[in-house]
């Protein structure tokens, strides 16, 4: 009675193995749409004259998208967490294909023209990504705003943030080879999806390129959020790129602070027509102890992505060769006692003299500034210490080697 589940296995498992290209397809509530975009990609799968299949991500409709597209031959996965990038996770996972091909479903993209992204997958390439504003866009396809401020600037904030070198990062039509997948080790569930995806891909050195493509106006109702999903991207590009999130403010602020208060360090300076008093040094003050923590949030946040990541990161390890919990102690620990011995030299002359005017008031804001950088140091030494202690949930391996023999009983 095993034998025909048997044959079915092997059948499916033929049929897997046969599959060249899966186009995936999120949606959400378009069953106005959806359908004709199956038959585009049918379409698109046989120009490419290869076998495949079309996969419809039911990212939790209300109308009929499921159905329809069932009966237009998609196989059709259900993805009831909410999120562009939720749906495509899902969709991805089910891809029996070597080549995937993403596209919406609500026929903006020329699906049935796959077959030049298919070509370049063949070719080597491990990511082809749509460049509508090297193509045509159509109409009123993309409204003005998005056009002309917002793709553009979030696409040239990508290319500088990350190095990634592309007209359009946020065009939904893209193909990429499945054995990419776990080069990219996606994780995000909303819009920020098509960042990452670009971004990981020229940071873990893949091969991408453009192909210009055309652009319509959608059918049906937009479920984008422009402010909401600008946002997203933002603040996902920020917090994968600590140089621009920590490191460039935090050494302008701690670089501003310093230079400053040595100039300060002996009393007020005249520059620029005007007198720098104790005013400026306690805001340089406050700046440089600002600037200080950024900076250690930056080497925190690059040791984190390095850890928890699988990011590559040269200077994190060479901080970690070179930097350990004893030389940070230690370092914070002399900026105490230098500026301590600063602050005695200050103070106890102030104390002897009863309490009266405190002299050297420029001085004691530097020493301050030390002391506060050197503590800042040995408790950052520590956290430093205790992120990157090692662990493992690994069993462990001894092997047996020899077995002893009891004695005898005597």
């Amino acid at each position: 009675m095993a034998e025909p589940a048997a044959t079915a296995a092997t059948v499916a498992g033929v049929v897997a193995s046969t599959l060249s290209i899966s186009v995936v397809i999120p949606c959400l509530n378009e069953e106005a749409a959806v359908g004709e975009v199956v038959d585009q990609a049918w379409e698109g799968i046989r120009a490419a004259g290869r076998p495949g299949e079309v996969i419809v991500v039911d990212n939790g409709s209300t109308d009929r998208s499921a159905e329809i597209a069932a009966g237009h031959g998609a196989t059709v996965v259900l993805e009831e967490r909410r999120g562009y990038g939720s749906a495509y996770l899902a969709g991805l996972a089910h891809a029996k294909g070597e080549f995937i091909v993403m596209g919406d479903a609500d026929e903006t993209y020329p699906m049935r023209e796959l077959a030049p992204f298919v070509d370049r997958l063949v070719a080597g390439d491990d990511l082809v990504i749509g460049s509508r504003f090297a193509g045509t866009i159509h109409g009123d396809a993309m409204p003005w705003l998005n056009r002309n401020v917002g793709n553009p600037i979030l696409t040239r904030m990508l290319n500088v943030m990350f190095g990634v070198k592309i007209s359009d990062a946020h065009c939904g039509m893209r193909a990429l080879r499945k054995d990419a997948l776990r080069t990219l080790d996606l994780h995000s569930t909303g819009m920020e999806f098509a960042s990452e995806m670009v971004f990981k891909a020229f940071r873990r050195e893949l091969t991408v390129s453009e192909i210009p493509i055309d652009y319509y106006p959608r059918v049906g109702e937009s479920k984008l959020n422009r402010l909401d999903d600008a946002w997203r991207h933002v603040r996902f590009m920020l917090l994968y790129s600590p140089r621009w999130l920590f490191l460039l403010p935090g050494l302008l602020l701690t670089v501003l602070g310093l230079a400053g208060m040595l100039l300060l360090a002996g009393g007020p300076i005249d520059v620029l027509g005007r007198t720098w008093q104790i005013h400026t040094m306690l805001a340089l003050v406050a700046s440089t102890l600002i600037g200080a923590q950024i900076l250690q949030l930056w080497v925190f946040a690059r040791t984190y992505g390095r850890i928890h990541f699988g990011e590559p990161d040269p200077l994190v390890e060479r901080l970690g060769r070179h930097v350990t919990l004893e030389r940070g102690l230690l370092a914070g620990a002399a900026l105490c006692v230098i500026a301590l011995v600063a602050l005695g030299a200050i103070v106890i002359p102030w104390l002897v003299s009863g309490l009266g005017e405190l002299r050297h008031e420029y001085a004691t804001a530097l020493a301050l500034t030390l002391l506060g950088l050197g503590t800042q140091i040995v408790f950052g030494s520590f956290f430093m210490s205790l992120l990157t202690m090692r662990t493992t949930d690994e069993a462990p391996t001894g092997v047996v080697v020899h077995v002893g023999r009891p004695p005898a009983a005597g």
